[in-house]
């Protein structure tokens, strides 16, 4: 649209267990190839952890190109808001990377296709933290022998939003943290609130670490990153972590790493706004996101007795849930 400057994509990859629900990043994309590629495979995350979460809702995302510390206006974010709205209920907005919840309240001046807005269920990262979280403890119990974090070394790659919150949780159980971002100002002020070590960006693979918790962009998971990484759990709020899911999945098994599946430890966020498109309650939305340790031990115990990548049963477990509802190939 070129009166706002707005230059978006809106991906619905999969409606059939309900509306498609996803949030909208904003983001300085090199290309719109690159913004391309990055909305469709985030779109079918979303169709998977929807599905694996037991809600009723579609896979869907949206991207904006441009820059969110600069290029944002109420005209850029209501236009937005019109092109969601013109899906007729299709497609669900909420924030996401580079998105806050006063810029949905922009959205919604167009369209009530959307959630996170305050005074309802809010901004979605403490329930996402808190989920990544409880599937840590699970991911550390497999590979540990107990859930316990306390004096384990963790990596939390990027403390925006939903890494702080995780960084909290962490360091309140005595975990030894470091942590990096791209964002200096919260880098330092995120150490020196809960005492975390930082790590330039790109030292963040060659440390020692017990834990990589990727909570930043995706695909930091691939062929220079897994020669690096001295990590034997890999468990973070990222999306699309494996940058080639059947080749850094299949990797990352060989090399004896557990891997928490990104879009089930991860689905917190779309529990919370999930609960306020039904109306239900943050208590709801955070027992909720509790269930997250039970849903990846079962996927990293049935990965150990089938032997298979750990990304590839919990896709399974996705698609039958959508197969069920209806034949459609995914």
């Amino acid at each position: 649209d070129n009166a706002t400057g707005l230059k978006a994509i809106i991906a619905v990859h999969n409606t059939v267990l309900g509306p498609a629900l996803g949030g909208t990043r904003m983001w300085s994309y090199n290309t719109e190839m690159e913004a391309l590629t990055d909305v469709l495979r985030l779109s079918r995350g979303m169709t998977y952890k929807n599905s694996i979460s037991g809600l009723n809702l579609g896979g869907g995302k949206a991207v904006i190109i441009g820059d969110s510390r600069t290029m944002k206006s109420e005209a850029l974010f209501r236009r937005f808001g019109k092109f969601v709205e013109s899906l007729a209920g299709k497609y669900i907005t909420a924030e996401d990377v580079g998105i806050g919840t006063n810029d949905m309240v922009w959205v919604n001046m167009e369209t009530n296709n959307v959630v996170g807005l305050p005074g309802k269920s809010g901004d979605p990262s403490p329930v996402t933290a808190y989920g990544v979280y409880m599937g840590m403890k699970a991911a550390a119990k497999i590979q540990f022998g107990s859930d316990s974090l306390s004096g384990k070394k963790i990596a939390v790659q990027g403390v925006g939003h939903v890494g702080e919150y995780l960084v909290k949780h962490l360091t309140e159980e005595g975990a030894l943290v470091s942590i990096t971002d791209i964002h200096e100002e919260t880098l330092s002020r995120v150490a020196q609130t809960y005492g975390a070590k930082i790590v330039a960006p790109n030292d963040i693979y060659d440390i020692d670490m017990d834990i990589y918790a990727p909570c930043a962009l995706g695909a930091t998971i691939n062929d220079d990153t897994l020669s690096r990484l001295k990590c034997s759990v890999i468990a973070g709020a990222a999306n699309n972590q494996l940058m080639d899911e059947q080749k850094h999945g299949v990797e990352v098994m060989k090399k004896g790493i557990i891997y928490a599946p990104d879009f089930t430890i991860n689905a917190g966020g779309v529990i919370n706004c999930f609960s306020e498109v039904e109306g239900l309650s943050l208590e709801w939305a955070k027992q909720k996101a509790e269930e997250i340790y039970t849903t990846i031990d079962n996927i990293l115990i049935r990965s150990k007795q089938e032997g298979l990548p750990s990304y590839q049963v919990a896709n399974r477990i996705a698609e039958e849930r959508v197969q069920a509802k209806g034949s459609l190939n995914i």
